[in-house]
């Protein structure tokens, strides 16, 4: 009796013994040798590999660039419950950008020299890409920049995963002019080099079109007194008022409209914004904004498959009452088009991932399907969305197919 049931847990044991060997040999090859994927002394182990998150968390930027913490988050999340990147989990080292370019430069060394991570999901404002970009390409670094942007940039060291200027401005321009008729223009925003590069480009192209710009201004980051500028704009009466006002400024801008007797929702005003997403109306309040345009590819209230999943997946995440804006949505697609080069390459290596990410498509993306041209942006539609009350928006218009992404369109730069 005694010698079967040493022999029973004898067999018992061996049992165990395959499985475990079994579960490494399965492990082994989930996870390739890490001298075989990290060549280049980045922070990757047996079992994990590590990321920066670069945005701002504090100052006027916080209101727009907080969701797109939260994207990149529930993304990793995700990434990690189907088993990681070739076998490792993803860490995350966040660095506060404190809505300051000279931070974002700092904040970016320091996650690619000291912290040696082997991508960053990172910026908003262009002012801050454009001061952490010398340091990516002195470093080697991979940069996926989450917003719609001026375009008149190309790096092998970032992926724009938001639209450039024919995506968002020309088209968007042209949708106004054709669907309101629209002859006089008055273009506006805040004071660094997105605003002022988009509306450089909204001017050419108003004037191609044989039509007048009667004012444009612009105003410092967090400022909140628009009375005069209200002003100038009902004694010019454009038939757009097309708005690049960013980050907290959105919230008095628009309520001091409203209560100057601008009624964006009365139909004899309007305005076309490319800045104002979900998120900043969650700081101006429906009320404030109702009847505004904005031209976007991806708006909160898509109807797809992808996006229904999306929205409930970040709202289980993040909670019932959160909103998700077009750079919310496109950060999301950072860690994905990161993971999936990653594992095209079979390396985390920066110059491996560089030359396997054109082509690289996500066909579970919320806004549809993406793809990465070669010159590192994505091919995207271009959406016109109604602002609601609630603070969302309504579809009202699509291109039927994909826009090539032309971040240098002639005469334009």
């Amino acid at each position: 009796m005694m010698k079967k049931l040493e022999k029973t847990r004898s067999g018992a044991r061996a049992g165990i013994a395959l499985v475990l060997a079994a579960l490494a040999t399965s492990v082994a090859q989930a996870a390739p040798e890490t001298a075989k994927v990290n060549t280049t002394g980045l922070a990757v182990t047996d079992t994990t590999v590590t990321v920066g998150i670069l945005h701002s968390v504090t100052g006027t930027m916080a209101i727009s660039e907080t969701g797109s913490v939260q994207a990149e988050k529930l993304a990793i999340k995700q990434i990690n419950d189907m088993g990681g990147v070739l076998g490792r989990k993803i860490e995350v080292i966040q660095e506060d950008g404190a809505s300051d370019w000279p931070t974002f430069a700092e904040k970016s060394r320091k996650l690619l020299v000291k912290d040696k991570v082997a991508a960053v999901f990172g910026c908003w404002t262009s002012a801050s890409r454009k001061a952490v970009l010398p340091v990516f390409e002195q470093y080697d670094g991979m940069l996926y920049y989450p917003t719609f942007y001026e375009g008149l940039e190309q790096s092998p060291n970032v992926i724009y995963t938001g639209q450039e200027a024919t995506q968002q401005i020309i088209a968007g321009i042209d949708w106004v002019v054709k669907e309101k008729g629209a002859k006089t223009f008055y273009l506006l925003g805040s004071d660094y080099i997105w605003p002022r590069t988009s509306n450089k480009i909204a001017r050419k192209h108003i004037e191609k079109l044989g039509l007048t710009v009667v004012g444009e201004e612009y105003y410092p980051l967090g400022h909140t007194q628009f009375n005069s500028l209200i002003n100038k704009i009902k004694l010019k009466k454009p038939d757009v008022i097309y708005a690049i006002v960013v980050g907290g400024s959105n919230v008095a801008f628009y309520k001091q409209l409203k209560a100057a007797g601008i009624d964006l929702a009365s139909g004899k005003w309007t305005l076309l914004t490319i800045s104002v997403t979900e998120d900043e109306i969650r700081g101006i309040g429906g009320e404030n904004i109702v009847g505004a345009y904005a031209a976007m590819k991806y708006f909160q209230s898509l109807p797809n498959e992808n996006n229904k999943k999306f929205v409930e997946a970040f709202k289980a995440m993040w909670g019932k009452d959160i909103v998700i804006g077009d750079v919310t949505q496109a950060a999301y697609l950072g860690p994905w088009l990161w993971k999936a080069a990653v594992e095209k390459a079979g390396s985390f290596d920066i110059p491996a991932v560089r030359k396997a990410s054109p082509g690289i498509e996500l066909k579970t993306a919320p806004e549809g399907y993406v793809r990465i041209h070669e010159n590192h942006h994505l091919w995207s539609k271009t959406r016109i969305g109604l602002a609601q009350a609630d603070g969302q928006y309504k579809l009202i218009f699509e291109t039927k197919e994909l826009m090539e992404p032309d971040p240098f369109p002639k005469g334009y730069q």
